[in-house]
């Protein structure tokens, strides 16, 4: 894991690169840092919609000056029960019980963290042990390492945003899984029984990744993604990823973002849905798992279902949807 917090400096690229269009992913690439510690950082430091740098920093700088180290005088039994308590809660979650220990004493170490040696010590285990929790905590972005001052050692540390980070990987697996559900509609058909459960299976981890992960719109390539949707619904033809681009203002790469978050997160463009229609091709239409059977051949018989718009991925042939007459 990078090391070290953000700086004035850090914040300023993200500030440009993000005026530039670079996606999260891009700029964390950039920066030698995990996508969701950009993402974090821009969502709560922004305002109308801009990431303001200098205020970011202030804030950072203000989080740390709030960070006391524990009231002298606390039996160090008593901690030790509270660590071992919590841990075991955690256990209880599903963590590994050495991984949740080295965690719970963590969390109740004071602001300079422990060393690797503190943390044999203390809990009265392999120094082996120790390191393996620790490589799995960094694995879930939940622990920090930083130089230790007084030696050569590393120390670890717990953010003060760890929960947050912790509850959006897993809003990430949540939106991957209605991913899936979605693409076993498609496959079943939704009006067989296997793609009606994967459609009420999509439909709730859909709604709870994005209740988990905040208002998706909030985030910039939420804002893309429904902008790209709004784009094909008034062009109401076939548009390639270029043509998409130059009509936004966008470059190519935040473009492809935006379309890429359509497919991974399907609850984005509910009640639209944005489908590889084959041939290098995307294909978006309403999405008929909203819709009873009875309801969908009620509808059909009007004439009223369209067929559904196509953007052609770069470099691909254009077909435009049959007309549909009423």
């Amino acid at each position: 894991m990078p090391g070290g917090r953000l700086t004035l400096a850090d914040r300023r690229r993200i500030a440009g690169w993000l005026a530039d269009g670079l996606g999260y992913a891009e700029i964390g690439r950039r920066l030698g840092r995990p996508t969701s510690t950009i993402s974090r950082e821009v969502a709560r430091n922004s305002a109308s919609g801009a990431y303001r740098p200098g205020h970011a920093q202030e804030a950072a700088v203000h989080r740390a000056r709030r960070r006391r180290p524990p009231r002298p005088g606390r039996p160090a039994d008593v901690v030790r029960d509270f660590a071992d308590e919590f841990a075991g809660l955690l256990a209880a979650t599903g963590m590994p019980r050495m991984t949740a220990r080295v965690f719970a004493g963590l969390l109740t170490a004071g602001a300079d963290g422990l060393t690797a040696a503190d943390l044999v010590r203390s809990l009265q285990v392999s120094p082996a042990s120790v390191s393996k929790s620790v490589g799995a905590l960094e694995a879930m972005e939940l622990l920090g390492r930083r130089p230790d001052p007084g030696g050569r050692r590393e120390r670890y540390t717990i953010d003060d945003d760890v929960w947050l980070r912790a509850w959006q990987a897993d809003t990430g697996a949540h939106g991957r899984i209605a991913a899936v559900a979605q693409r076993g509609v498609e496959l079943f058909g939704a009006d067989t029984p296997a793609g009606a459960r994967l459609a009420d299976m999509g439909r709730f981890f859909g709604r709870l990744s994005e209740q988990m992960g905040g208002s998706t719109v909030a985030e910039a390539v939420g804002y893309d993604a429904l902008t790209v949707l709004a784009a094909l619904v008034h062009a109401a033809r076939p548009l390639t990823a270029a043509e998409l681009a130059t009509a936004l203002g966008w470059p190519s790469e935040r473009t492809a973002a935006a379309l890429d978050a359509l497919r991974r997160r399907p609850a984005i463009a509910d009640p639209l849905a944005v489908r590889d229609a084959g041939a290098g091709t995307v294909a978006v239409s309403a999405r008929e798992d909203r819709l009873s059977r009875v309801q969908l051949e009620a509808i059909r018989g009007f004439g009223l279902a369209s067929a559904p718009a196509v953007v052609t991925v770069e470099g691909c042939r254009t077909s435009s949807p049959p007309a549909t007459s009423t």
